[in-house]
Parts: structure tokens; sequence; C-alpha cells
């Protein structure tokens, strides 16, 4: 690796390790380097704190004169809840920056750099930039499309099962894998399922890493008629936060029951995945990890509200002609318009094998699904 490799990483090392997630912000990390020593560094905890920049200008202190800027992300130009940090940069008299990758806010999108440079400081930008945009994916999507990034989740067994002909589906992946299912709730906003996931799983959805020390991931159940119970480990809100969406009104009996319990629900006039990523990126919510079942996601893929997948594909057979699937729906007529990762990753986890990687195509925009409902959820 290069020296400027190096000090980069250092820098996403530090914005990975934040125990807080900062939306509506970006994860960013930074360090200033005197000498080929590090005197300063930092990363961005939270909306209205100082940026990663400020934090390591601070510490830094007068050896950040003459000194080189490493950071993940284009350093802001605009006022917002902070001052510009391009401003903090140039008066410290940094002497040289270098940039993992242009800010996609378009309030930013490469006027801090051309700020920088007019002031006389030489910047080098794209190093380690892949991975930069990785660790501000959710972030560079919600900003430019004004809704929540989507991670779509599921575990599944050789033959493509993703429970038993029963229903039963603990556990298809092993610890390792449900330990990286854990380390993703940690890292998004919000965990959505559908109504059948809460009636049949009963799940958590929180972080339960050892370490973990940040907030809990919003907890979000779609439920068009709110089919629920009134008892779930969903509605102990103590221990993380519930929203329930649906199209059912106050007077529902299932909904005062839940309110009761201190479960924030809201109405719409109707429920569809992409109108939950819009009104979730509303809330601040930048990325959320789906853990639905097999109907809703195949809505929400059909409805552009997943951007990524994730699967953990386990070394079982089940099979079962009936035995639930990771993706429902009434299907795509032809292989030809199926959906696509683009450059999918595949990692070893245990024995347990990990494929991700973003979606390629959107059948919705195919003409023979036209006629078919894109709409509908497991409730």
């Amino acid at each position: 690796m290069t020296p400027d490799s190096v000090w980069m990483e250092r820098c996403l090392q530090l914005a990975r390790a934040t125990p807080q997630r900062p939306s509506p912000n970006p994860r960013v990390g930074c360090v200033i380097v005197q000498e080929e020593e590090i005197v300063g560094e930092g990363f961005h905890p939270g909306a209205g704190h100082p940026h990663a920049e400020v934090f390591a200008l601070r510490a830094a202190g007068s050896q950040a004169a003459g000194a080189t800027l490493y950071v993940t992300l284009e350093p802001c130009h605009h006022y917002g809840r902070t001052p510009p940090c391009t401003e903090a940069i140039v008066q410290a008299g940094i002497g040289r920056v270098v940039v993992g990758t242009v800010d996609p806010n378009p309030l930013v999108a490469g006027r801090g750099i051309a700020y920088l440079q007019a002031a006389g400081i030489p910047v080098t930008v794209g190093v380690l930039e892949s991975d930069c945009q990785a660790l501000i994916e959710g972030f560079a999507f919600a900003i430019v499309q004004r809704r929540c990034f989507g991670l779509l989740k599921y575990a599944m067994t050789l033959d493509g099962k993703s429970a038993a002909v029963t229903g039963q589906s603990q556990w298809i992946s092993n610890p390792s894998a449900r330990e990286w299912v854990h380390q993703q709730r940690a890292w998004h906003d919000a965990v959505i399922v559908g109504s059948q996931t809460v009636v049949q799983d009963n799940p958590q959805l929180t972080c339960r890493l050892p370490d973990w020390q940040g907030s809990q991931p919003l907890r979000v159940v779609l439920s068009r008629s709110l089919d629920l119970p009134t008892t779930a480990q969903l509605w102990q809100v103590e221990v993380a936060p519930t929203l329930v969406v649906t199209e059912a009104g106050q007077d529902h009996p299932v909904w005062e029951a839940l309110a009761a319990q201190g479960v924030e629900l809201v109405q719409l006039a109707k429920v569809t995945p992409r109108q939950v990523a819009e009104m979730l990126f509303q809330r601040g919510c930048l990325s959320a990890l789906w853990e639905c079942g097999g109907t809703l996601a195949w809505a929400a893929l059909q409805d552009d509200a997943i951007q990524k997948v994730a699967a953990v594909i386990a070394p079982k057979i089940l099979g079962g002609a009936q035995a639930p699937t990771p993706v429902g729906g009434p299907g795509i007529p032809r292989v030809s318009e199926a959906w696509e990762l683009l450059d999918p990753q595949l990692e070893i986890v245990g024995d347990n094998w990990l494929v991700t990687g973003g979606i390629k195509a959107q059948p919705a925009y195919h003409p023979t699904l036209q006629n078919q409902d894109p709409q509908r959820t497991d409730g």
C-alpha cells in the first residue's frame, strides 16, 4: 500500500468503528499526519456534532500547520448545523488534503475540493475510493434519490428454501452469519418486516453484539390491515423503538392496544414499499435492512425499494414444493428479465456462503410485469 492508502485506511477504521449511527449524516473518518506521524484524528458522531475534520484539527492543534489531512469524504463547503469544514482546514494552515471520495450531496459535490484548491491547497482525490464509497452507500443513494436505501437480507438452503415446509426456520444460517446480521442492524437505521414475520417468528430485530453500545435501529412493521398480535417482542419499546405502518385507522382495536404499549403507528392511504422508503427518509433514516418474508421481499424488489441484496446460503437441503422461498410473489415469467446483481461478492462465513451485490436490473420496468401488482405485502 502507498503511504496515502495507509493513512486513508486508518480513516476508514475510525469511521467504521463509530458506535453511533450519524444519520442523517454519513460516516466519516479523518486523520492529520505530520512527518509520517498522526497528530490528530476524528470521526463524525452524528448530526449537530462537529465533523470528523474538526475533531482531528482540534486534536492536532498547532501541529496541523503544513500537515496532510486525510478524510474519507470531501470536506463540506456549506453552512448547516455546523460551519464549513473547508474554512477550518484553510485557517489551520493544512498543507495538503487527501480525499477518499467526492461528496454526492448536491450541496457539496466538488465545491469543497474546488474551494481548497482555490486557497492554494493541493488536493488528491480517489484514494481507496471504492472502500470510501461503500462506507456511505446508504447516504449516497438517499441524499440523491430522497428515499431510504434498502438492503434485502435473507438466509436460504442450497435448494433455495428459507424455511421448512412447516414454516420452521431456526436456524438455517450458522452463528457467524447471524452475527453478521446483527452487525448490519447496527449499521442500518431501520429494520423492516411484514405482519406475517411478526406472527410466525416473533422476532426482536435488535442488534445484540456483545460490545455494541450504539442506539438500536427503528423496527418497522408493514401491516395494511393491522392483522397483528397484541403481544410481541417488537412491542417492547423500552428495548428499541417500533413503528407500524398501516392503512387501518385509529378506531381499529389493535391500533389502540399497540399505542397503549408505546408503539408508534402511522396511517397511509396505501402502504407500499417505496412510499415507506420515502417516509423513512423524511424521518432521517438513510438505510433500511429488509428482513421480511418472501411476499414482502417480492413487493419491495418490484417497487424499487431494494438497492442491494445479501444472501446467506447454508449447506443444507430441505426440499418441499410448498416450502417458503426468500422471494415469493407471482414470479418473473422469463429468465432474461430476472433481477441481476451488480459486481457480486462472495464471502465465506464459517460453513455458510454470503453473496452480496447491488441490484442491476429492475423488472418493475418490464412490460410483461406491468399487469402484476407490485404493491402486495405480507400484511
